[in-house]
């Protein structure tokens, strides 16, 4: 009955933009709702769908202006939202306006809805239902997520069972949707230094360096030296150094003519770095340390000491780099 994405996969096709207030309500509803209920199009649905089911279940009716089932139901599933108070969300899309999306997205019959969760649909139905089994409905879904748990323990629950599920996408190698799930973390806790570091970070990391940069340039000075920042700034600085990734094939040339051209070894480091292969980086430093440890005042260690910082202690090869300094400092 649902459509399938591949796991952590955003939609082909849907990007994220500006979403409108839903036409027809009263001004304090549209304020009262603004967090809880909203309107979606092609151009918004990944980020208040995909993104946002990140940290919490998020029901997408599916209507029309001609559908009369959809004008029982729509009212009656706002209500229920509310009566949630906060553990999940409803968004709305008119399907008439975004028949593409409807089509990617197999909409058979109307009205629709679907549940998501950590971008996902995870359940469903189609029809209007009564508004006993419409409750019941929204509490499997709930008590499915979690969300339950998260309501009750309040927003501060909410964002410490977000930010340790999103240090566990980044220990399973999924930077990418970590990153969404440090953005929501961040629009509802922007003052969470320790959300801000990962995410900028792991922007560099999956190749938005730029967009990165320009975060962290726009922060004020006081929050750039906060310690969660550090390894930012460092990575930051990182990405601005030596030569390209083009260079490798040349420095690594120049190495294979003389193993003791230490400049060389450093620069392929850097361009290695640049290209993404951290590893390989790391193991050209280690070389230099290897084979003349105080080479231009220890430069060489002094770079790897930067990549952990980048890192983060806990990363496996930050953790196996720093074992196998540590053995050619002390042996």
């Amino acid at each position: 009955m649902f459509p399938t994405f591949g796991k952590g996969q955003q939609t082909p096709g849907i990007q994220t933009s500006s979403t409108e207030v839903p036409a027809g309500q009263a001004p304090g509803q549209q304020a009262a709702d603004a967090d809880l209920i909203k309107d979606a199009d092609m151009q918004s649905f990944a980020r208040d769908v995909l993104d946002a089911s990140m940290t919490m279940p998020i029901l997408v009716d599916f209507w029309a202006d001609w559908c009369g089932p959809c004008k029982q139901l729509t009212p009656a599933l706002e209500a229920a939202v509310r009566d949630a108070k906060g553990a999940v969300k409803l968004v709305k899309v008119n399907v008439d306006q975004n028949q593409a999306l409807a089509q990617q997205l197999r909409i058979a019959s109307l009205p629709t809805v679907y549940a998501f969760f950590q971008g996902q649909p995870i359940d469903g139905f189609q029809g209007a239902l009564p508004g006993s089994q419409l409750k019941q409905f929204i509490d499997g879904v709930i008590q499915a997520t979690g969300g339950a748990q998260a309501a009750a323990g309040g927003p501060a629950e909410a964002v410490a069972q977000a930010m340790e599920q999103a240090k566990q996408l980044v220990a399973d190698g999924q930077s990418e949707q970590a990153a969404a799930l440090y953005g929501q973390v961040l629009q509802h806790d922007p003052e969470n230094l320790d959300a801000l570091g990962e995410y900028l970070r792991l922007l560099i990391d999956i190749g938005r360096g730029e967009e990165a940069k320009m975060a962290f340039d726009q922060l004020e000075e006081d929050t750039k030296a906060a310690p969660q920042l550090q390894p930012v700034k460092t990575a930051l600085e990182l990405s601005g150094e030596g030569p390209g990734a083009g260079a490798i094939p040349e420095l690594m040339e120049r190495i294979s003519r003389d193993p003791a051209d230490h400049q060389a070894r450093f620069d392929l480091a850097l361009a290695l770095y640049a290209a993404n292969k951290k590893e390989a980086a790391a193991e050209a430093l280690l070389d230099i340390v290897r084979l003349q440890r105080n080479w231009n005042d220890e430069a060489a260690r002094k770079q790897l000491l930067k990549y952990f910082e980048v890192w983060g202690p806990a990363d496996p090869l930050t953790v196996e780099m720093r074992r196998r300094l540590s053995s050619l400092l002390f042996a």
